[in-house]
Order: C-alpha cells, then sequence, then structure tokens
C-alpha cells in the first residue's frame, strides 16, 4: 500500500461493471490517495451514481474533457473503448492503467505484475497493460520458480471461474443451476454449452492453429512479462461452474534441479504468494478459500514423474482482484511511490 502523501485525481472508465465496482472497493480497502474521484460509464449508466468512500457520485459519460484535470485513469471498459479513450486521456495529461486486451502485445506498453515486473513501469509512455487473469496469477507463481531453477518450458491447463467473463455468465450459472435442479431447463445464453455442471473446454474464439485465444494471450503474455519471448508455454484453458477464482495445473521443466521445499521456500519469499502444501494433512488451496483474497495460492509442489527437472502445482487466486482491479490497483501504487504518474512529454 502507499504510504500517506500526495492526493491524486482518479476517474474510473467502466465504474459500474464488475470489475469497475471491485476497483472501488479496492480503492477503499488500501486507502488509495484519491483527492478527486470521478466514476465513467456508458450512456445507459450516465447519471446513476456510485459510492465511493461512503460519498454518492454520478456517473458521467466518458470523452476527452471528462479526462481533464484527472491523474489516473483504471480502465476496465473493453477493448474497443479503451483502443479510442485511453489516448485521449493521455493527451489530457492522464496515465491509464487498461484492464481490456488492447495494448497488452503493444511492444511500446508495458504488460505488468509489480511483484514480477515492476522495473517495466519506469518506461511507460502514458498506457499500462494489466493483463489476462488466468496470465496474472500464473506468472506471480513462475517468477519465484524461474528466478531459483530457471524455466525452460511451462505447460498450463486452467480451470476458470465464469465470473472471467462477467456478471452476465455468473447470473447465467446460477439461473441455470437452479432450474435443473428442480427438474427445469435453462438453455444457454452467454456460454456455448450448458455450464451448470459441466465443463466447457472452449473460452473465447478458436484460431487457426487450434487454441483459443484465450490460450493464446496466456502464452503471449507469459512470454512479455517475464522477459522470456522463446519461452515455450502452452496452455488448454476449461470455464469451470464456479462464481468466483481461477486455478490452474501447472508443470515446469527447470534448467536445473529443483527439489519440492527449495520450489516452496522460493514461492514463500513472494510477498504475493502464499504456500498451502501439506496434502496428507488435507492444505491445499481451493477456489472458494481464494476468493475475496490477495493473495496467489500454491499448492500440490510435487516432482514430475516423466522428467528429470519437472515440477508440478496448483495455482489458484481470484480472478476479479489479482486477475484484474487488485493488480491494477497494486500498478498504482508502485507508479506513485516511484514518481511515475506523470505522462512523458514523448508520449
Amino acid at each position: 500500500m502507499v504510504k500517506a502523501g500526495k492526493e491524486i485525481n482518479v476517474a474510473i472508465l467502466g465504474a459500474t461493471g464488475r470489475v469497475g465496482q471491485e476497483l472501488i472497493k479496492i480503492l477503499e480497502q488500501r486507502n488509495f490517495p484519491v483527492k478527486e474521484f470521478r466514476p465513467l460509464a456508458s450512456a445507459r449508466s450516465k447519471d446513476t451514481t456510485v459510492t465511493f468512500n461512503g460519498k454518492p457520485y454520478v456517473v458521467q459519460e466518458p470523452s476527452e474533457q471528462a479526462f481533464a484535470g484527472i491523474d489516473l485513469v483504471l480502465a476496465s471498459a473493453g477493448a474497443e473503448i479503451s483502443e479510442h479513450l485511453a489516448p485521449l486521456a493521455v493527451k489530457q495529461g492522464a496515465c491509464v492503467i487498461d484492464n481490456s486486451n488492447a495494448f497488452r502485445m503493444d511492444p511500446n506498453v508495458p504488460l505488468v505484475v509489480p511483484e514480477v515486473n515492476g522495473e517495466a513501469l519506469h518506461s511507460h509512455k502514458g498506457i499500462v497493460a494489466n493483463p489476462n487473469c488466468t496470465t496474472a496469477q500464473l506468472v506471480a507463481a513462475l517468477k519465484p520458480i524461474h528466478d531459483a531453477a530457471g524455466l525452460t518450458r511451462v505447460i498450463v491447463s486452467s480451470y476458470q471461474s465464469v465470473s472471467g467473463a462477467g456478471k452476465e455468465a455468473m447470473d447465467e450459472l446460477e439461473a441455470q443451476t437452479r432450474a435443473l435442479m428442480n427438474g427445469g431447463d435453462y438453455p444457454p445464453q452467454v456460454f456455448q454449452r450448458q455450464i451448470a455442471f459441466n465443463l466447457i473446454p472452449h473460452i473465447d474464439k478458436f484460431l487457426p492453429n487450434g487454441y483459443t485465444k484465450e490460450e493464446m494471450k496466456v502464452v503471449q503474455e507469459t512470454q512479455k512479462i517475464l522477459g522470456l519471448p522463446n519461452l515455450p508455454v502452452t496452455c488448454t484453458a476449461v470455464r469451470v461452474p464456479i462464481l468466483i477464482s481461477h486455478s490452474e495445473a501447472v508443470l515446469v521443466e527447470l534448467e536445473r534441479p529443483l527439489s519440492p521445499q527449495q520450489a516452496r521456500e522460493a514461492l514463500a519469499s513472494s510477498p504475493i504468494v502464499e504456500v498451502w502444501d501439506d496434502p496428507e494433512k488435507g492444505i491445499y488451496p481451493t477456489p472458494i478459500e481464494a476468493a475475496g483474497e490477495d493473495p496467489v495460492y500454491v499448492g500440490r509442489i510435487r516432482h514430475d514423474t516423466s522428467s528429470s527437472n519437472g515440477l508440478h502445482m496448483w495455482v489458484v487466486a481470484d480472478n476479479l482482484r489479482i486477475g484484474a482491479a487488485l493488480n491494477a490497483v497494486r500498478i498504482a501504487e508502485y507508479m506513485l511511490e516511484h514518481d511515475l504518474l506523470k505522462t512523458p512529454v514523448s508520449a
């Protein structure tokens, strides 16, 4: 959290959405130094109100002038909106931390998990990208392992909650579950298949290589954040009937041998990772325990039976926090602490 000091003017773009509401909650919880608060959302939310620190604020429709006097924009309104509005906010002198995929693979935009690659923020040009929720928790677990023994390959299977698809997806899971439990029917509307009591190996669009866009985000974003563009990474992303928290089964292959105990010690050194790993006593993380919490939880750390320098681990985190809102606020805290919340002249 940021030490007491200068207060700044903050706008939230997409303030009425699921992640926007989580951003407001986390700013409050972490006592982020907000001087002026400005909620922005689409025309359908204009003139509604949101509450911040106990005070109601009228939601404004975003425009270039709506960013006047703002120091920081936390954006969670979708890629097309961010592509249009983020440069306008920067033009007005604001820094933008964007939760969409609009800028993640732009070589001129830092893609950041502060505890993993915070140094990348020092070269920002006004826009900073927040990674995909699946990637954010993954790299938090990979970085300590890489520092300890050097990654040579990463294989990920993700089990992703419906909140990653938005409020409508959460509503569909709940309504569909109730309908089926009462002997009724609820045809899928948000998802491609029934999600209640089911798994769907299909998140986002399929690409020509047979992977989904979600899976390739994990591959490319992991390489960028870790600064390892040639690291072999592969992923299978699966939607599961859980409201909040993503889980990942991760296999890493390493340059040097690393025992499970050495891996636990390396992971425990991270400020955002908690190791829950004593299976004989029933100690390992699950999505319910991670929901509403800040850490990335890691357990089931064990040797890979198929390779000499391989380790398996189980990684769980609240996707709305570490995968979106919390990471965005942590980026803002890092930038404020290092006096980076100012747009470079060359932007």
